[in-house]
């Protein structure tokens, strides 16, 4: 099992928390896409540190054109000597039009040529392959040697995607290397009735495996030693939960569980920009109807039994004190040494 961290906030800050999550034993270093550059920051990280595995996520691709990101990612996983992987996300139809100023369409179809067409690029300059990709949205047909990247010394960049709904789900398991659930709103029924059977369609259509794609572990969890650690902890969830409940693109999440009313009472408030009535709204029952609860010493076995589908994981306690700073390196031996199978139970191939 790969444990992940992450980093981000303003560059300055960058270099320390990639030195300290590489020297605390993590597997890989993320980062986020909010009010600063995944790619700046991925590039700050991949200068301070030697072994850390470092990705982005999420890059929201299509403020961005493919052949821009191509150039970022190779450029990176050279710097990086090969351990890059480029997260994308396809962010929704409102941060693209109002935010970005960009265009929106059926984000699927769209993520599934922006993938295709970055591996004709990276095939070009690896291999010299013809330029040669007409998709409806994109198209690649010009690589003039001024412009060619040329070969690198390490296989390409690996491509991580971001989901929610089943099509991107597919998409993944068509073309990427790591699936990204969203975990800002996600439950392990949604995973398992929705997202992971879109994946293996994806896998089926591409004629991969489940070897061939790495799944990040999905669904609300609290992890806390005490009663009162996990009320804590689910309360602090209502934050969260009613901001990406009070989006429709989220609300098939919510409606699985029974939930619809929740969500179509979130998007009311956010529209009259009540967002301290959007966090009341949501109650403890409805966090637990999402979430799974454990304590830190059962998570181990927690990922074997209930994530079996996972190789990978994010994982965080306290560590102020020397006792605690023991523990979190035991628990996250602990945690690494967890061999799972990467097949999700019932949906083998």
């Amino acid at each position: 099992m790969r444990v992940v961290t992450g980093v981000g906030g303003v560059p300055e800050s960058i270099a320390d928390q990639a030195q300290s999550a590489e020297a605390s034993g993590f597997d890989v270093a993320t980062c986020g896409e909010l009010a600063h550059d995944s790619i700046v920051t991925m590039t700050i990280a991949a200068t301070a540190t030697e072994k850390i595995d470092l990705q982005t996520s999420v890059t929201i691709a299509f403020p961005r054109s493919p052949m821009v990101l191509a150039m970022e990612a190779w450029d990176l996983q050279r710097l990086s000597k090969g351990r890059f992987t480029l997260g994308l996300g396809s962010q929704v139809k409102g941060h693209n039009e109002r935010r970005f100023g960009g265009s929106w369409s059926a984000p699927a179809p769209r993520m599934r040529e922006y993938i295709q067409m970055m591996h004709a690029i990276w095939n070009s300059w690896q291999n010299g392959a013809k330029p040669e990709f007409l998709g409806r949205h994109y198209r690649f047909t010009l690589m003039t040697p001024a412009f060619d990247a040329g070969p690198i010394d390490y296989k390409r960049p690996k491509i991580g995607l971001a989901m929610v709904g089943p099509g991107m789900a597919a998409v993944a398991g068509d073309l990427v290397d790591v699936a990204l659930p969203h975990g800002g709103i996600m439950s392990d029924k949604y995973m398992r009735e929705v997202l992971l059977p879109a994946i293996k369609k994806g896998l089926v259509r591409s004629g991969r495996s489940w070897d061939d794609i790495e799944i990040a572990e999905s669904g609300y969890l609290v992890i806390g030693d005490s009663d009162e650690e996990i009320d804590r902890k689910l309360n602090a969830m209502r934050q969260p939960l009613s901001f990406y409940g009070s989006t429709r693109t989220y609300h098939s999440v919510l409606a699985l569980h029974g939930l619809e009313e929740l969500g179509q009472k979130l998007h009311a408030l956010s529209v009259q920009g009540k967002w301290n009535e959007m966090r009341e709204t949501v109650t403890t029952d409805h966090i637990l109807e999402l979430a799974d609860v454990c304590t830190y010493d059962e998570y181990p076995k927690f990922l074997r039994e209930r994530r079996e589908y996972s190789r990978r994981t994010s994982f965080s306690m306290a560590r102020n004190t020397p006792e605690q700073e023991e523990r979190f390196q035991h628990l996250l031996k602990e945690i690494q040494s967890v061999e799972n199978s990467g097949v999700p139970n019932g949906l083998e191939l």
